[in-house]
């Protein structure tokens, strides 16, 4: 019998799933009438099962629920510009996607140092130049050789498509980045999925139960901590862990460049910093020093800083902590004090703070500084850990910043802080 008879069966030829897949996305497509629907992932899970179970039906075809699945999925992608990437944001154990200007497609699994290569198929360039417009659709954006860089978000999507805790997207334009086929290169970094809890870094063995207790009570005792690390470290995803010794009964107002931080506290305000279309006159950019001053006039009980880039920011964040609001926030270094010198210099050069006064800033206003990073274990893996915790003496020796070790990797407890 065969797929167009009056029969069913189980196995489907290329040619004819490529006909399938192709009649039901003519279908979806003419149900689609505006922007939201075409980046709702649960509108178009249903709308393409629907759909799809109806083609089937009448061209009198039995797939099986995974071949239908399977079919769903790309009818979806083709829908949405996402198909190569759709099987990548299913899965819940990679942190980053990224596209080469060669077509190459790489991946960053959760917990591994490396890209990885996703497969050895270079991508087609129309599927690429798909999910391009598909990324840059939220925002209203596109890349060309007039704005050849351009940022972008995916918002958090409650479906069992993926995408549940959204995105962060850069996409250079082939003028900026160039590669023998004129691809464009494109990073996309997933967030969690989900409210990062204390019981992860256990699990993970970042750090003992009892050491991550200890940062909890300090941070339910208003602990002002600053957390430090390298790239891909770890930092946001610590400092997440951490809100959970936040009072639930505290009113948070969070200011991150992008949203990226869960919290299931019921009073949680977020500021997003963004950065103002180029060519445009009355969208004007608005900074995460703006963040945190107009955070200032909310009356926030803590201050969550998703990541102090810039001096302005870091100088505003540390007046706030000075005037003993407790608060969390996480900056680039990978130690103690590199954290202290590159704070002073941006410092100075975003703010004009002289460095002695930028490093007399971050002393008031920082309590206590944790560094995560990269171990190597005795099995000659890596993993990330809690490379140490330093009390910061309020007061500058010798016109530097004083640190006290609490912990340091492969203690079995923290001491206590002495300034909470």
């Amino acid at each position: 019998m065969n797929a167009w008879g009056s029969g069913f069966f189980q196995e489907l030829s290329k040619e004819d799933e490529k006909s399938i897949i192709e009649m039901a996305t003519n279908r979806l497509s003419e149900k689609i009438t505006n922007f939201s629907q075409t980046v709702n992932q649960d509108y178009l899970n249903t709308e393409a099962t629907i759909v799809m179970k109806k083609v089937l039906q009448d061209r009198r075809v039995d797939t099986g629920k995974e071949i239908e699945s399977r079919m769903i999925e790309k009818v979806i992608g083709q829908v949405n510009g996402l198909s190569f990437l759709m099987p990548l944001f299913k899965r819940n154990d990679i942190s980053e996607i990224t596209v080469n200007p060669d077509g190459s497609c790489w991946i960053l699994k959760k917990g591994e140092p490396n890209f990885e290569k996703y497969n050895e198929e270079i991508l087609n360039p129309q599927e690429v130049s798909r999910a391009m417009d598909a990324l840059l659709r939220p925002v209203g954006r596109s890349v060309n050789e007039a704005v050849p860089s351009v940022d972008a978000k995916l918002p958090r999507v409650e479906s069992l498509t993926g995408l549940k805790g959204g995105a962060r997207v850069k996409i250079l334009h082939p003028a900026i980045a160039p590669g023998p086929d004129n691809y464009p290169s494109i990073n996309i970094r997933l967030f969690e999925s989900a409210p990062v809890k204390p019981e992860k870094l256990i699990s993970w063995n970042v750090a003992p139960e009892c050491v991550i207790q200890s940062l909890l009570d300090c941070v339910t005792r208003g602990a002002r901590l600053l957390v430090v690390g390298g790239t891909a470290s770890g930092k946001t995803t610590f400092l997440s862990a951490l809100t959970n010794g936040i009072p639930k009964t505290a009113r948070v107002v969070k200011i991150e460049d992008p949203e990226e931080i869960w919290m299931e506290h019921p009073h949680v305000v977020t500021i997003e910093a963004r950065r103002a279309p180029i060519g445009s006159n009355s969208v004007v950019d608005y900074s995460l020093r703006q963040g945190v001053d107009d955070a200032m006039r909310m009356s926030p009980k803590w201050l969550i800083v998703g990541e102090v880039r810039t001096g302005d920011a870091a100088a505003s964040l540390f007046r706030a902590q000075m005037s003993d609001h407790p608060g969390l926030s996480t900056f680039h270094a990978d130690s103690p004090e590199a954290a202290v010198e590159r704070m002073a210099l941006i410092m100075f050069m975003d703010a004009k703070i002289q460095m002695t006064a930028a490093k007399s800033l971050f002393a008031m206003g920082v309590e206590a500084l944790c560094q995560v990073g990269w171990i190597t274990t005795s099995d000659g893996k890596r993993k990330r850990a809690l490379i140490g915790i330093w009390e910061v003496d309020p007061k500058l020796e010798r016109g530097d910043v004083v640190f006290k070790q609490l912990y340091k990797h492969g203690d079995k407890e923290m001491k206590p802080l002495t300034r909470r």
